[in-house]
């Protein structure tokens, strides 16, 4: 079975968990019915704007949609590529730890997530600009950040590829 499916499949079976209904998920989510159904039929490749759109409006991490796939799990969307490295749990939070490239020249508007979602970036290569939309920093090589994730924030390399791993914590 591919990534497409493996992962349509995971939604449907959050989704169902919630007794949540493919219209209810649509509406949440700001995705279409007919691309949720897709995406749950395993016939259209999920992106990463898409899984964060969903996961947000069922209110669970990213990585619970890639849970059962084999490590590392890649995702990529308009401006990031994100491979899931480790997924750890306990009874406080889940966390979640990604090796992103920010593509250069872009920028990534992500929604909010869950309340008190935190990230966390340590940049490997390059100048990131991360943060709320509202007062993102610059981060260089060997620098790190972070910032609440639970309003809205970006991803942004103005001057080239960025290379960089990402910590996200989310509150049990």
């Amino acid at each position: 079975m591919d990534l497409a499916a493996r992962v349509g499949l995971r939604l449907r079976e959050l989704r169902e968990a919630q007794d949540l209904s493919l219209s209810e998920l649509a509406r949440r989510s700001a995705i279409g019915k007919g691309t949720l159904s897709e995406l749950e039929g395993g016939r259209r490749n999920p992106t990463l704007e898409t899984l964060y759109a969903l996961t947000t409006a069922l209110n669970v991490p990213l990585s619970t949609a890639l849970h059962g796939l084999a490590l590392p799990a890649e995702i990529s969307g308009r401006a990031v590529d994100a491979v899931l490295t480790e997924r750890f749990e306990d009874a406080s939070a889940v966390t979640e730890t990604y090796r992103i490239r920010i593509r250069g020249g872009t920028t990534q508007e992500s929604a909010a997530h869950s309340p008190g979602t935190t990230e966390h970036i340590v940049v490997l290569a390059g100048t990131a600009r991360v943060g709320s939309l509202s007062a993102p920093v610059s981060i260089g090589p060997g620098m790190h950040g972070s910032w609440a994730a639970d309003v809205p924030h970006l991803y942004q390399a103005p001057f080239g590829d960025v290379e960089a791993l990402l910590v996200v914590r989310h509150p049990q």
